[in-house]
């Protein structure tokens, strides 16, 4: 059915609540759940009791970054165990330092890292990095894997960093958008051919398997800037990895929304 997602698409075990069958279906995007990540409330609980009392959102983000750091030595790596001799270390790379390279460059080694996060946390693989990925022997998936692990290695914890992003992102969204279970983001195209389009097109409305992690915009207009057409989608509030506004003056983007994959209705506009 086309409403499914594709086996090939989809790892058999990840690390949330759900399986990457039910929160990468058409039927999770009509009607979303909640999406859990194992233990990272549990880990940080005393983060999220210290937000609870705060009604000021610039006031949670203060909290927010002074517990990343905190619990992650990111302003002191050596507490962490860094050791400025030891070859190839990547101290700073941190998941803001992630973020911009994938802004940068979603096909680096910075969007093969949250792209292997995806894959890792909610069991979607990569559909594209740098080209379709079709083949898992073939050289682009080889690359991929090669470009994720050279990111990850000898770095302080990153995917537990955005373990913790994704799941504070997840308790701004609640607090902000209590009313709503979607947002509606754009994103500019030149074509629909560079899509993998599950069913036959009625008027302008398509079912398209996204790659594992996306970038969109809430601003129509700046979307127009990307591309000839606009896809016009209804994002579940729990697909949402990150936003612009989410860390103000940090992420730096065009009104960029990170959106993790699956399959989507979409319509060109």
């Amino acid at each position: 059915m086309s409403s499914s997602l594709p086996r090939i698409a989809g790892l058999p075990i990840n690390r949330c609540n759900l399986p990457a069958a039910i929160l990468g279906s058409l039927t999770f995007q009509r009607h979303p759940a909640l999406l859990k990540l194992d233990g990272v409330e549990e880990l940080h609980h005393t983060l999220f009791a210290r937000l609870a009392a705060l009604d000021n959102p610039g006031e949670r983000v203060v909290v927010f970054k002074a517990h990343m750091d905190a619990a992650f030595s990111l302003e002191h790596p050596e507490e962490a165990g860094y050791n400025a001799a030891w070859p190839h270390g990547r101290a700073k790379a941190n998941y803001l330092k992630v973020l911009r390279g994938w802004a940068f460059d979603a096909d680096g080694r910075e969007g093969a890292v949250l792209k292997g996060w995806v894959e890792s946390r909610f069991g979607l693989l990569p559909r594209h990095h740098g080209g379709p990925i079709r083949d898992f022997s073939g050289p682009l998936y080889r690359h991929y894997l090669e470009q994720r692990s050279s990111g990850l290695y000898n770095s302080n914890g990153l995917e537990a960093q955005f373990d913790l992003l994704y799941t504070w992102c997840q308790y701004e969204l609640a607090r902000q958008c209590s009313e709503s279970t979607h947002l509606t983001l754009y994103r500019g195209v030149n074509r629909m051919g560079g899509y993998e389009e599950l069913a036959e097109a009625t008027d302008n409305q398509h079912i398209v398997l996204l790659n594992n992690l996306n970038s969109f915009t809430r601003e129509r207009e700046r979307a127009c800037e990307f591309g000839d057409s606009i896809l016009e989608v209804r994002v579940p509030l729990p697909k949402v990895f990150f936003f612009h506004g989410l860390l103000p003056g940090k992420l730096r983007g065009e009104a960029e929304f990170g959106v993790i994959g699956g399959v989507y209705e979409v319509n060109l506009v």
